[in-house]
């Protein structure tokens, strides 16, 4: 397998992740607040990170100022924002909304790729661009006479362009970190930005339900320990621009999810955006095929100079 498919495969694993959360987020919205959840989601994240980086002897990398500024701007973003926003809009919003609203990462993600890194991007990237934005409108166009949260579906927006931050601007690093240690960087700066205004939610949080802490429990260890690692090691081997394709598959996992956990019936429209979205990820796994065959070996002009 090449590099870019092994980064096609990891970045698919990650989104998938990434579209459990907005059922385990359904769940916590019921029985914790944003802050305090999201402070004992990196509270348990934590120290299964430090244990990984021992056992691996991954080293602490020395990091310019620069380079705390842009994780200090993840994890305050990427890793805070976007789990107190989506967990408070969840508490107005159905999931199955979120699910459609998180469909717009793929061009929120692109955005910030051609934006803010400058990249250039291949013309079958800008097809499976194309074709994941059908998908999501598949998905959204025909749900937008129905009745809708305004305020949470705002929050959970806000969620969507705290995660497409997340996602790209650690291509700004100065420094070449290994993932292991950047997922743990992130996690523990995380923590504690979020940690004064959990103290701050204590009392609310007092009749905390089980199956909202079980739903924190699921979201420290498997999105947030599973996704860092599967995010860091697949943005490693393609550009941002193409990165930005995968983030589609992060709505198909939600809407499969609300189907199999919550009951939620799935459309025909849901059904044609699927499609749309695999497609999508299927021409980036043919182009790869293309390159490797040829033996095109030297990078895109979209590729950034960074490697995390």
């Amino acid at each position: 397998m090449s590099k870019q498919l092994q980064g096609y495969l990891y970045l698919s694993l990650a989104m998938m992740l990434v579209g459990s959360t907005v059922v385990a987020s359904k769940v916590i919205a019921s029985g914790l607040p944003p802050f305090m959840a999201t402070a004992l989601r990196f509270a348990i994240a934590l120290p299964l990170f430090l244990i990984l980086m021992r056992v691996t002897a991954t080293p602490w990398p020395r990091l310019a100022k620069g380079d705390w500024r842009v994780l200090l701007l993840q994890a305050g973003a990427g890793s805070v924002g976007y789990t107190t926003l989506l967990i408070s809009g969840l508490k107005l919003t159905p999931a199955a909304d979120a699910g459609i609203i998180i469909g717009t990462l793929p061009a929120v993600s692109a955005a910030i790729a051609i934006l803010v890194l400058g990249e250039r991007p291949h013309r079958f990237v800008l097809l499976s661009i194309a074709l994941a934005a059908a998908g999501v409108l598949a998905i959204v166009l025909p749900d937008a006479g129905g009745a809708h949260s305004l305020v949470g579906s705002a929050l959970i927006f806000g969620a969507v362009v705290c995660e497409g931050l997340f996602i790209l601007i650690g291509k700004r690093l100065e420094t070449e970190v290994p993932p292991l240690a950047l997922s743990t960087l992130v996690a523990a700066l995380g923590g504690a930005i979020a940690a004064p205004f959990a103290v701050a939610e204590f009392p609310s949080a007092a009749a905390a339900s089980g199956p909202a802490l079980a739903a924190v429990v699921y979201y420290a260890l498997v999105p947030t320990v599973g996704g860092f690692l599967l995010w860091y090691a697949g943005l490693a081997k393609v550009s941002g621009t193409e990165a930005s394709v995968f983030t589609a598959l992060a709505p198909v996992f939600a809407v499969l999810l609300a189907a199999s956990v919550l009951g939620e019936p799935i459309a025909a429209n849901q059904t044609i955006g699927i499609a749309c979205v695999l497609i999508a990820v299927l021409v980036l796994g043919f182009r790869a095929n293309n390159r490797q065959d040829a033996g095109q070996r030297r990078p895109d002009a979209a590729e950034p100079s960074t490697n995390l």
